[in-house]
């Protein structure tokens, strides 16, 4: 197939099948990534070897013709699909009326919309405030000086396996060394990190792991000193890792004794990927500040924290910003996507997503010890390889497994402290016959390695 007769419009009129014309990566992508090795900075990875050219529903098409089931979102961002309808003609319109004035110089009602919508879906009924950014990494920066204004404090607690981003302050927050933080310090200063709940590994009940996570914080830091303690409901680059039930109420519960700052970083659980809207959800738990991105805005990008009125509003005024934070077009792509989430049944069709999953990885477990833990919430699930005589992560086997996948034109991600876990976050618009072929080649690669 030439690139000639490509459908160069993505959306959900793109071919919903798994086609193979080419070796991954083909000669047209081949040629990219030669002109990325010479014009891009070397530490700007990639995962998948294409060119991708369109993409919509569950697949990525490449410059080659090859048309690849797509198993990870972008890391969770094209949530409701790659092109959704409704978000390229609300950008579309968007760009028609204006690309920018800055909300802090000309505001414009968009901004304020999203605001709304967040204030409304975010977990708890208080009165809550919303600021907009461009980042995840951003949002959690704002959130921890948001936190520190109103506490009059300096400290703030991030967790094992927990990963917040990638500038100086949440290179500090994210425990995983390689690649995100060797050689790229100092960093910032007052960060401590505690242990967290997991089941796999640690064999403890949901108030044990807090018991001895709130033993270390007050050893270590001192409620007192503390401003925040920010975790992820359930740990997205740290590999998925779902606390055992009781832990995150336990630490919220002592966290408001204290007068300390819970933040729920939502960034890669929020919007419906797990089943719910907020993965908080699923734990019953209520933040103090949310911290969301990635699926907000279908692939714009966007990112905000949402909060108590009384928190959020601690901050002077000019204290929050940035020049492009809440741009006009990406808070139209948001709004269009939130009316998605909200009217087209994408929470439940995670909820579909996850049973799926599970059933098969289950089904695979049975039958290969190497698979030591299936783990998740709608369609944010993992599996955890290790070495069956030991429980030791395999690193290795999770490499070779991913490797295999994507040659065969399945995108998987990786993931886990120890690199030992593959992720499974495909679009909410796939459909069951993709995704089960998705996992069969999964299946295929694993039995091969």
């Amino acid at each position: 197939m030439s690139l000639d007769t490509l459908p160069l419009v993505g959306g959900p009129s793109l071919a919903q099948e798994r086609r193979i014309v080419t070796a991954i990566p083909g000669p047209r992508s081949q040629e990219l990534l030669e002109r990325k090795a010479a014009a891009v900075a070397s530490g700007v990875g990639h995962t998948v070897p294409i060119q991708a050219v369109a993409a919509g529903g569950g697949v990525v098409v490449d410059a080659d013709g090859n048309s690849l089931i797509d198993l990870g979102s972008g890391i969770a961002v094209t949530s409701v699909g790659n092109a959704h309808p409704a978000v390229v003609k609300a950008v579309q319109e968007q760009v028609a009326a204006f690309t920018h004035t800055c909300f802090m110089i000309s505001p414009y009602d968009s901004y304020v919309s999203v605001a709304e919508a967040l204030n409304r879906l975010t977990p708890g009924d208080h009165a809550k405030k919303s600021a907009l950014f461009n980042s995840g990494a951003e949002a959690v920066e704002n959130a921890v000086k948001i936190a520190r204004k109103y506490t009059k404090r300096q400290a703030v607690v991030a967790f094992d396996h927990g990963y917040h981003g990638r500038t100086n302050l949440t290179m500090a927050l994210t425990a995983k060394n390689m690649p995100y933080k060797s050689g790229f310090g100092p960093f910032a200063a007052e960060v401590y990190r505690a242990p967290l709940s997991y089941p796999f590994r640690d064999g403890l009940t949901g108030p044990e792991a807090a018991a001895k996570a709130i033993s270390v914080i007050e050893k270590q830091v001192g409620a007192e000193n503390l401003a925040a303690v920010i975790i992820e409901p359930i740990q997205g680059e740290g590999g998925f890792i779902v606390p055992a039930d009781g832990f995150l109420n336990a630490i919220v519960d002592w966290c408001r004794d204290n007068g300390v700052v819970f933040i729920a970083d939502e960034v890669q659980s929020g919007f419906a990927r797990t089943g719910a809207m907020f993965a908080s959800e699923h734990f019953g738990i209520v933040p103090d500040l949310v911290t969301t991105a990635k699926g907000i805005a279908g692939g714009l990008p966007l990112a905000a924290v949402t909060g108590r009125a009384e928190i959020m509003d601690a901050t002077h005024t000019g204290g929050l910003g940035g020049t492009y934070g809440g741009n006009p077009i990406a808070c139209a792509a948001a709004l269009a996507s939130i009316d998605a989430f909200e009217n087209e049944g994408f929470v439940e069709r995670a909820r579909e997503i996850g049973v799926l999953l599970k059933d098969r990885l289950h089904a695979l477990q049975q039958n290969d010890p190497r698979i030591g833990d299936v783990r998740g919430h709608g369609a944010m699930i993992a599996v955890e390889f290790v070495d069956p005589p030991t429980g030791a992560p395999d690193a290795a086997l999770t490499s070779a497994v991913a490797k295999a996948a994507i040659a065969e034109g399945v995108i998987v991600l990786t993931c886990g402290t120890y690199g030992n876990v593959i992720r499974f976050l495909p679009p909410l618009s796939i459909g069951d016959d993709l995704l089960n072929e998705g996992l069969d080649v999964v299946a295929a690669a694993l039995a091969r390695s």
